[in-house]
């Protein structure tokens, strides 16, 4: 009945809450981010892409931009293992996952959660159907146990001969079978230990790891 409550209603008003105490805590800093992508590089402050939600809605996921423009990129060009249009500024927040922090205005209009699976892009989602649809019966989230299982995704993508099919035959089977492990197992708890992971990744580059258990 807990994980029932939460999962219905609890866990929005926990990510409405942290959303915007984050947004008004963080909006000056929010603000130099946004100047510093502006100047560092000609193109818009934020990145947005079509990417699959809850029920098999759509959305614009929000990033702050870390990428030189690319017009393919908004349709979900494979640019992973290529850094070759990344900014200064953008490695940077990449690195320290500050370039996620728009995100807060997704959770805020009830597209994502702080804690759910990942959402992808159409192409993606259209290579296993089945599996996304039962993923997607909960809100995506801006982290999960694959965020932190595979924090080092673009190392891994940037060393193989075929980052795009590395992508497609291995680490996303591999994400899934994570989402689908935390879609059934949805809680406070569990929650809870995702997002102190994910902080201990983050400033640490630790190595706990939620999805083991």
């Amino acid at each position: 009945m807990e994980t029932i409550m939460y999962r219905v209603f609890f866990k929005r008003v926990f990510d409405l809450f942290l959303a915007l105490a984050m947004t008004l805590c963080l909006l000056p800093f929010l603000l130099v981010v946004a100047a510093l992508v502006k100047f560092s590089s000609k193109g818009p402050v934020l990145f947005r892409q079509k990417r699959g939600g809850r029920g098999g809605s759509w959305f614009e996921i929000l990033k702050f931009r870390t990428m030189r423009e690319s017009p393919d990129a908004s349709e979900g060009s494979f640019d992973a293992g290529d850094a070759s249009r990344v900014t200064s500024v953008g490695a940077f927040l990449r690195k320290t996952k500050l370039d996620e922090l728009p995100q807060l205005a997704n959770v805020l209009r009830g597209e994502m959660s702080f804690v759910g699976p990942r959402p992808e892009v159409a192409k993606y989602i259209e290579l296993y159907p089945e599996r996304w649809e039962r993923v997607l019966s909960e809100r995506p989230g801006i982290t999960d146990p694959a965020s932190v299982r595979f924090r080092n995704e673009e190392e891994i993508l940037a060393g193989s001969s075929d980052p795009e099919k590395e992508y497609r035959e291995k680490i996303l089977p591999a994400k899934l079978e994570l989402y689908e492990r935390y879609v059934e197992r949805v809680s406070l708890i569990g929650d809870v230990k995702i997002l102190f992971a994910t902080l201990a990744v983050v400033l640490f580059g630790g190595s706990s790891d939620p999805g083991s258990e």
